[in-house]
């Protein structure tokens, strides 16, 4: 791939089908799997072939690029007015996650209704999009990934988007082993974010199981939540985990606050108006 580094605005779902998706990100069109979209691609066919890259899923686990057309190294894009460094990943990422975007929008609406101070802890935070969203709407984050080149990815694009000077930490460890570090502390934040992956390693080598070590994680999390939470979101995107039972689980750790629950699927809007569920959420804030 070509080394350049050029600007571009924007992300569009422009159809989803067949177990894939057709993506314009910037300037360049993309078709990556989706296996949520089962029904049928609405644009002709045609249009999916004049794709300049695909991502093709090997049988064994991972996967490759298909380069159909010269695609740069990295690019950059404007998304909910931040901007991000696109980089098509060998796990088939590029850096975005637009299915969390409404979720960004509702970090910052509870941030700036809240007051006075707000310290957010976001979790598994990946390239940073709810760190960017929480820091400008005004509050102190930690931005914690078991991956420095993730962090180091989201600390571009947070200097990309204007923000390199709010109050962020940027932190490089184990999820787990960080939250009991901060419960021997005493450390405690107004707001928790976590979005955990079905599978990880921490930053040693730790294996993380969802299915093994979510409901552990949840309990320590609320040792480290402040007398007066403000908020907790929860999201992932393994199946089983559907919004209901993220809801059931938000609702054991915050059972002694009182508060609003909610949870719904993650959706990406395609420019046809039809929805492609991506994942799930759970939220609850304080009342």
């Amino acid at each position: 791939m070509e080394k350049e580094n050029e600007m571009a605005a924007g992300y569009q779902l422009l159809d989803s089908g067949g177990e894939s998706k057709l993506e314009r990100v910037g300037s360049y069109l993309l078709v990556r799997p989706s296996p949520q979209a089962v029904w049928s691609p609405n644009l002709p066919e045609k249009e999916w072939q004049d794709a300049d890259a695909v991502y093709i899923r090997s049988s064994t686990g991972g996967g490759s690029w298909d380069f159909h057309k010269r695609v740069t190294e990295k690019w950059e894009i404007e998304f909910r007015g931040l901007k991000f460094i696109i980089k098509p990943t060998g796990f088939g990422h590029l850096g975005i996650f637009p299915e969390h975007g409404d979720s960004w929008d509702w970090i910052e609406e509870r941030i700036k209704e809240a007051k006075g101070p707000v310290s957010v802890l976001n979790l598994f935070a990946y390239t940073g999009g709810a760190t960017m969203a929480a820091a400008r709407a005004g509050a102190t984050v930690c931005h914690l990934d078991a991956s420095k080149g993730v962090v180091d990815w989201a600390r571009e694009d947070a200097a990309l988007s204007g923000l390199g000077d709010r109050p962020v930490r940027w932190i490089v460890d184990d999820v787990s082993k960080f939250v009991q570090k901060e419960i021997r502390r005493g450390k405690t934040y107004d707001a928790i974010i976590l979005d955990p992956p079905s599978f990880g390693r921490g930053a040693k080598g730790e294996i993380w199981k969802i299915e093994d070590d979510l409901l552990k994680l949840l309990a320590e999390c609320k040792q480290i939540l402040s007398d007066k939470p403000l908020f907790v979101l929860l999201s992932c995107h393994s199946p089983g985990f559907t919004p209901l039972v993220l809801q059931t689980l938000l609702a054991e750790m915050m059972k002694d606050w009182s508060g609003a629950l909610s949870c719904g699927e993650m959706v990406i809007p395609e420019i046809s108006g039809r929805l492609l569920p991506s994942g799930a959420y759970a939220r609850w804030s304080a009342e």
